[in-house]
């Protein structure tokens, strides 16, 4: 029996989630009827697609093949849908995505331009927030549809993961530190950090408050700019997103691994409701990039 296009999307959701449950929330379905109708797929297939562990499920060989096809048959379903509104001269979609000044990067520089050229009839605006809170603010009050985040996040949000994003010290050169470097050397260390007060000072002031560690803040600014330019003059080190150094430093400084690796999920997350037009082929767009920097393994 040839497999729906219902039974593909669940799948696909279960790969991109890596847990029944949650796949099942982001389809907008009761988890019972997701696992039926994935276990009458892997019946039909002769096949079996998911492994399931106590610690979650995961895709067998067969089942990434399969995921790998059926994004393929759904990106082309969803190009074929594109085709009417392209020549029917209906009105152009508009859908607002909220981030950080940070990730707005991964946006602008990568997802917005890509999914423009796929999606020339839908207009996408991004609102950038300095604090996750003021990203749930924006999607609760339907100020925007979607966020990219680094999590964590309102658990009451449906969360669809992208990739994970390695935190690391960025030094002055010269600075002697040891690579990867512990966290007990962070106590003591002259520190760029964000204002008190603030949500990433406070992550941050927590992970410190956890390892028992308490740097010495030697410039406190929300300027990223201020952030890097403190840095590349020996100022102090910086807790950052490895993937931005080079963006921002080039080879001025010194990039070291914490041990053990410090690692954060950047998702695309949304109200629990369903999504316009727009924004799941936004969302459908966001994941197959993600499978092709990162393939499920």
């Amino acid at each position: 029996m040839t497999p729906t296009l219902q039974q593909l999307r669940y799948l696909v959701a279960v790969a991109d989630c890596r847990s029944i449950t949650a796949a099942a929330y982001s389809v907008y379905v009761a988890q019972p009827a997701l696992s039926r109708s994935i276990q009458s797929l892997e019946r039909d297939l002769g096949v079996e697609l998911l492994e399931r562990t106590a610690s979650g499920t995961t895709l067998t060989p067969e089942g990434a093949r399969v995921v790998r096809l059926a994004r393929t048959v759904l990106d082309a379903v969803e190009a074929i849908e594109d085709i009417r509104p392209a020549h029917a001269g209906c009105s152009r979609a508009s859908l607002a995505v909220a981030t950080t000044p940070t990730l707005s990067l991964d946006l602008a520089a990568d997802l917005v331009p890509s999914f423009a050229e796929r999606h020339p009839a839908i207009d996408v605006r991004l609102l950038q927030h300095d604090s996750r809170e003021a990203l749930v603010r924006a999607l609760t009050d339907g100020a925007a549809e979607l966020a990219l985040v680094d999590l964590p996040v309102d658990k009451e949000l449906s969360t669809h993961h992208l990739r994970d994003r390695e935190i690391v010290l960025i030094s002055p050169p010269g600075s002697g530190l040891p690579d990867p470097v512990p966290f007990r050397m962070l106590d003591g260390l002259r520190m760029v950090l964000p204002t008190p007060g603030t949500g990433p000072r406070a992550e941050l002031d927590a992970m410190f408050g956890r390892l028992g560690v308490r740097p010495v803040a030697v410039v406190e600014s929300d300027e990223r700019p201020a952030w890097v330019t403190s840095v590349a003059n020996g100022r102090g080190s910086l807790i950052w997103y490895r993937d931005m150094v080079l963006r921002a430093f080039c080879s001025r400084v010194e990039v070291r691994s914490f041990t053990p690796p410090l690692l954060r999920a950047v998702d695309i997350v949304h109200p629990r409701r369903p999504l316009s037009r727009a924004a799941r082929a936004f969302l459908s767009h966001a994941r197959h990039n993600a499978a092709v920097r990162e393939p499920v393994r």
